[in-house]
């Protein structure tokens, strides 16, 4: 059994329920430190419901959710960022008329505790300047930090999302469907950005596209009708018959 110290995250019979509706169920998640853990699942299977009650966009019917041990249950949203558990696309590159580097500067203002003061001059906020472009670059998007954000392709985009995220220097990143709507090549930039960012720091992710889960995860767990249906490594999970009828018959 793995030492319970290892386990960056963890859920004890979470449940959601949505008037007599059960979305997630009795779900018992361990995440690994310094993996890539993906939660897949069809369609209506609870991923994204698991993701909002981990970050607190919904509150659990019953369980409880520990981070580094630490039960995070009733914790709010930014308590748990600040603990170092962020959702990317949740605080992403919001502001599409600013730059791409003015976005990882928003970003890093947060961590600073000096957010959204628009009103230091950008004489002050330059001071960010260096370590904005420093996690551009990280991302593949120095050529861009001039760029405006809303004329970036859309894999870019979520580039610079990623970077937003990286620039709170979060141990465990929560990805949501980081690869959804790309086509091969972006698909392809950003499975590598991502095992990329994975040094050093853990990564829970819901993907849709297989390939990818292949590529990048270490573990895998399977969610069906709310609840898990089996865990493993992808070749583990890939060859169980419940799986097939349930997940991957139906994968593009």
């Amino acid at each position: 059994m793995t030492d319970q110290n290892n386990h960056v995250l963890e859920t004890r019979g979470l449940t959601k329920e949505f008037r007599g509706f059960t979305a997630v169920d009795d779900v018992n998640l361990q995440v690994q430190r310094h993996t890539i853990h993906a939660l897949i699942g069809p369609n209506g299977a609870g991923k994204t419901t698991v993701f909002n009650l981990l970050t607190k966009v919904l509150t659990p019917t019953r369980g409880s959710v520990l981070f580094n041990g630490r039960d995070i249950t009733s914790a709010k949203p930014a308590d748990i960022a600040r603990m170092g558990m962020v959702r990317s696309f949740q605080i992403s590159a919001v502001f599409p008329h600013m730059t791409a580097r003015e976005n990882v500067r928003v970003a890093l203002q947060r961590e600073l505790g000096t957010t959204f003061h628009f009103w230091r001059s950008d004489r002050t906020l330059k001071v960010l300047n260096e370590r904005a472009d420093a996690l551009l670059d990280m991302v593949g998007l120095a050529r861009f930090s001039d760029a405006t954000v809303a004329d970036l392709p859309y894999g870019r985009k979520r580039a610079l999302e990623i970077a937003t995220t990286l620039a709170l220097e979060p141990e465990l990143m929560l990805l949501d469907e980081p690869t959804q709507g790309m086509g091969r090549e972006d698909v392809e930039r950003i499975t590598q950005l991502i095992l990329q960012v994975s040094k050093n720091r853990t990564i829970l992710m819901v993907e849709h596209n297989l390939g990818v889960v292949a590529t990048l995860c270490d573990r895998i767990t399977v969610l069906q009708r709310g609840a898990i249906l089996t865990e493993g490594d992808y070749e583990t999970v890939s060859n169980d018959p419940r799986v097939k009828e349930a997940y991957m018959g139906r994968a593009a």
